[in-house]
Formats: C-alpha cells, structure tokens, sequence
C-alpha cells in the first residue's frame, strides 16, 4: 500500500464521507481549523468501522469532534467560516483560541538544556537519564491523533522544536555522562526517510558513548503507518539499521503508542511487530486514558493482553494532558485509577509491566498510587515514577480526595500541609 494522508483540504474525496451529514463535516471544518487534522489511508481503510463511525474509536482518535472546543470557541469560529472572511482573519482569531488552549503543558518551555551559554532547541532534558532529541526531519506525523499534547507543533509556528545536527547530541552527553537514553521524539520521527534515521544513530554509534545505553523512538507507526517497516522503499535498510544498533550493545526501544486494542489486530501491524522484534529490537506501549477512546478496564485489559500475546510490553497508561481537548477527553483521577484497578487485577503477572495511571507535569510523572483512608481523611496516594529531582522518585505524598479532579493542579495536599512537598524546589528551578 502506497501512503497517503488527508487534511481538511482533501478529506471530502473519501468515498466513507459521503456517510456523514453536511452538518457533521461542518463540524469536522470548524474544529479542524483550530486543532491540527491529518490522517491516514491505512486508517481510513483497515481501523475505522465506517458502518458506526460515531462510536468508533479511530474515527474519534483522528477526526475532529464538535465537543473538542468549548462552546464560545466553536461559535466563534463557525461565524467567522459562514461569513467567509479573509484568510488572515481566520488565522487570527484560530490562534487566539490556540494560545488558550495551554499550547506549552507540563513546563516544556523549562526543559530546553544549554551547551557552551547555546541554548538547544530541538533538545529537552527533564530527567536526568534522559535526553529528547526532536529530529527537524521528523517534526510531523503519518496522522494526527485528536489528544496529541504536542498539537501545537503542528499548528503554531513559535511552538515548534527540532533539530538537525547530530554532533550537538553527541557533545552535550559527552557533557553529561549521567544521561543513558536518548530518546527521538517529535512529531512521529519513523516518518523519516531511513537515510535520517542512519546519520543521527551512526552519529550515536561512531562517538562511542560509555554512558549511552538505551535510544528509544517514539512513535505512532504501528498504529497509523505499520508499512513503515514492513514495504515502505526503504523498509529494509530501516530494519538493518535498527539490527546495527542492537548489534552494537545498545538496547534499543520502540515505544509505540496504542490507544485501542483494535489497532493491533491487522495483519499489517502483525507484521511490523515481527520484523521489528526480529532486530532486536524491543516493543513497549504507552497510552493516554480517555473518554469517548479507550475509558472502561476492558479496553485496556484486552489491550495489555494482546500486546503481551505479540511480544509488546505493556509500559505506560496516561493521564490526558492540560492541553488542547483535555475537556473532551478527561477522566477524572479517581476514575481513572478505578479503571486502572480493575484492568490492572484481570491481566496474569506477566501484563504487569504497565505503570500508572500518571499525569507527566511540570514536576515529573506523577502516579496515583491508589485511594484510601487516613486518620479519617480520605486521600488520593501519589508518587513520583519520574521527577526534575530523581530523590523525589518513589516517595508517596498525599492530595485530598477530590472526586472531580482531573490533574494534579485540581488536587491540594492532604493533613492542612500548605503546599506539596516538592513545590517549593520546583519553584526555586524555574527561577
């Protein structure tokens, strides 16, 4: 299959449109104009069930949805598209509304490192083992998924991260020798042409890092382009690359986001599994929980299950991030470990490997350990699975119980404390 994306430009060609009302793909160009839109033929033809679209999880995980905008915004821009105004009108309103969306969660902005007084934009370094590197080759998507917490990549200009030179990389962990996983991110870095992906790992490979163990690649591929390695033009090459690394001694990691079950039950995504693995290569998933997508513990039971049964590890379960559509996709925390419970209890040992639910803040990844009961408090158990200081690693702390919260900003500590434990750190680092 030869890929093929589609955009608001182009999306009324498919044939499966014609299934929805004129009212329903207004609402898909009115939402559309302010979240970015993109997907793919191979979603388009083999994950949505186009006979009941509306409750499909595909169809919502990359076609805009009414409900994605609140009210205001939505009738704000939905005059502006039935007056046909000016282009440049449009653009400056869409991005009023974009900039109140929270186009920078979780402090990103305070994660761009330094080397030599430059500052590295295309880098983010959060954690101390763990450095991002955004490839400018791999700074888009082969879909868009409707959550993405980094839309505004994709939609503002000034938001934007990426770089292309790979000896930066190489000497900023020479620098930093407690740093062992690099992990590329972007965007989708597998939309890069494997040609990239050879001059940044060769890059990698030939500085001969002690301190490098691990290069993980984040990526949508499976679920959204699986013939990325599998018939792509330059598939094989790509999997020859990824067997030269693991050859090498370093552990290489697919982290691959799954949000459905559905989306491992081709043959296409079969395949790709197996000629990953088949380099050495290892396979973890990682999701966000949400409404309308994947909110119920069979979902995710069914999931970790079959991931297992096709040589995955289950990794992460998420918390939707404070950006973009949080509204519409946001599970209360309570819920939300309430569905991780259950799912969580009905899996063997061996599904076990998943961490979570966790909110990935400004502070760190922030696990809800669970719900109990303390000097007659009812409380919500927390505790850093990640964190700017790794000494507030595995420490529990406590928020007041709060049935309708939905991040951690939603949450006050528990006991009359004033603040959380970390708070005052955190704010001496920013500043």
């Amino acid at each position: 299959m030869k890929y093929r994306s589609y955009t608001l430009s182009n999306y009324q060609t498919l044939p499966q449109i014609q299934k929805l009302t004129d009212e329903d793909r207004f609402d898909i160009e009115v939402v559309g104009s302010v979240l970015p839109f993109k997907t793919s033929n191979y979603v388009v033809d083999e994950l949505i069930n186009w006979d009941d679209w509306k409750n499909d999880p595909f169809f919502t995980l990359t076609f805009p949805q009414k409900g994605m905008l609140s009210e205001a915004h939505y009738n704000r821009v939905a005059k502006l598209l039935k007056e046909g105004v000016a282009k440049s009108e449009l653009k400056k309103a869409v991005d009023e509304i974009r900039y109140e969306l929270n186009p920078n969660p979780a402090g990103q902005a305070h994660n761009v490192p330094e080397l030599n007084g430059e500052k590295l934009e295309g880098m983010q370094h959060k954690y101390r083992e763990t450095m991002l590197f955004f490839p400018s080759q791999g700074q888009t998507c082969h879909a868009y998924c409707s959550f993405c917490f980094r839309w505004s990549q994709f939609a503002l200009a000034d938001e934007k991260f990426a770089m292309k030179e790979a000896s930066y990389m190489v000497d900023y962990l020479r620098e930093h020798p407690e740093i062992s996983d690099v992990l590329f991110t972007g965007g989708d870095p597998s939309i890069m042409k494997t040609k990239f992906f050879a001059s940044y790992f060769n890059t990698l490979l030939d500085a001969n890092l002690p301190n490098l163990k691990t290069i993980r690649i984040g990526t949508k591929a499976l679920t959204f382009w699986p013939y990325r390695f599998t018939t792509d033009d330059d598939a094989p090459e790509l999997l020859e690359l990824f067997k030269k690394v693991t050859d090498s001694g370093i552990n290489l990691s697919i982290m691959s986001h799954f949000n459905h079950y559905g989306a491992l039950e081709t043959e296409a995504v079969k395949d790709a599994i197996d000629a990953i693995r088949s380099t050495g290569a290892q396979i973890r998933s990682q999701s966000p929980l949400m409404k309308h997508l994947n909110d119920s513990p069979e979902v995710w039971a069914k999931m970790w299950r079959k991931q297992v049964d096709l040589g995955i590890i289950p990794y992460y379960m998420f918390v939707a991030r404070d950006t973009g559509a949080q509204d519409y996709f946001a599970v209360t925390l309570d819920n939300a470990w309430n569905i991780f419970k259950d799912a969580y209890q009905s899996v063997s040992g061996i599904c076990r490997t998943v961490r979570g639910p966790s909110m990935s803040c400004d502070p760190g990844k922030i696990q809800i350990v669970g719900v109990t009961e303390v000097q007659g408090e009812k409380v919500f158990v927390l505790s850093f699975i990640q964190g700017r200081n790794p000494e507030w690693v595995g420490r529990p702390f406590f928020a007041k119980y709060d049935p309708k919260a939905i991040w951690i900003n939603d949450l006050v500590p528990a006991f009359g404390e004033k603040e959380f434990f970390y708070e005052e750190e955190l704010r001496n680092m920013h500043h």
